[in-house]
């Protein structure tokens, strides 16, 4: 063979590499084989912050590397949102989102991210729902009660929630409309802040995720008026839906889903999806769920990206019909 044959074999050579490193799901391969983020856009404690860490303890066990829960509060989730969606997509940073991803495309005037186009849906991990509860010092026992109290001191009750535009801040924006009442609202980076400030008696009450409310109520730190779903919660069966007690149509559920940046290697969300179905199927994991009063899920991707453009389009309206605005 003669230097010049040689010298194309050689690109060809080379050539052939590229394509293999360059190939749909080169990426893919021997993954993960270094540590995982695991964003979550709120502060330690509350429901997203606790499910982001029994999702991520049960991942680092199965793929046999890392997952670290990274806390990035502000700008009512946007800020630790956007660290992800402008991530490398490569699989090694995720996040844990609740509802405030599909909330704040029609509340905010400026999110510096599409909630659809900029991430990768891996799955909905958990469904979950909220609970009227207040300060054992607030002197109501019921919601007809509240709102008779919230009605006598107009502008007086406060709420806590775990930012501006979260679920539980336009659940009280939604509360108000509903029962003509006056409430204040004061934001929190999370909540688990907010609910140290409700348990210190600084707020009257919020609309807790079950996931935080659980143990305080339990400990007789905080009360439970009422639960938002559609069906009472089966770890405080003696408490009513607010539906049920006086508020007909008042229905506010959560959830939370694990997302990758866009154009993340098709194989890798498999790989994920596949892990994180083992984690919401497993006997244990499904118990802690129930005791926080959540309920697994596991979808596809495709079937948690339908799910995310469906709530999107839900929140506008309720945006829309409570008139609700950045505070």
């Amino acid at each position: 063979m003669n230097a010049h044959s040689k010298g194309w074999s050689l690109v060809a050579l080379c050539f052939g590499l590229w394509s293999l490193a360059t190939a749909p799901g080169a990426g893919a391969q021997g993954y993960p084989n270094r540590a995982i983020r695991m964003l979550v856009p709120v502060s330690p404690g509350g429901g997203t912050d606790t499910n982001a860490r029994i999702v991520s303890q049960r991942l680092s066990e199965q793929l046999g590397v890392p997952v670290v829960v990274d806390n990035r509060p502000g700008a009512g989730h946007m800020l630790g949102t956007e660290i992800v969606a402008r991530a490398a997509p490569d699989g090694y940073t995720l996040i844990t989102a609740a509802p405030e991803l599909s909330i704040n495309p029609s509340l905010q005037p400026k999110v510096p991210y599409d909630a659809l186009r900029d991430f990768a849906p891996v799955s909905q991990t958990v469904s979950s729902q909220y609970v009227l509860s207040t300060h054992p010092s607030v002197p109501v026992k019921s919601v007809k009660e509240f709102i008779a109290l919230a009605k006598a001191r107009p502008g007086q009750l406060n709420y806590g929630s775990s930012g501006v535009g979260s679920a539980n801040h336009l659940g009280g924006v939604l509360f108000q409309g509903m029962t003509e009442t006056k409430l204040v609202h004061i934001p929190f980076k999370g909540a688990g802040p907010a609910t140290i400030a409700l348990m210190g008696g600084e707020i009257d009450f919020m609309f807790s995720s079950t996931t935080a409310a659980v143990a305080p109520v339990k400990l007789g730190r905080l009360r439970a008026i009422a639960v938002t779903g559609p069906k009472r919660f089966s770890e405080m069966p003696d408490i009513p839906t607010v539906s049920e007690a006086g508020v007909p149509g008042f229905v506010i559920t959560g959830w939370f889903g694990v997302l990758a940046p866009a154009g993340t290697p098709r194989e890798i969300i498999n790989k994920l999806h596949a892990e994180i179905v083992k984690i919401v199927q497993h006997p244990a994991v499904k118990e802690r769920f129930a005791s926080l009063g959540t309920a697994p899920v596991g979808s596809s991707p495709e079937e948690f990206a339908a799910f995310l453009r469906a709530e999107i389009e839900k929140w506008s309206r309720v945006v829309k019909a409570s008139g609700a605005r950045p505070d």
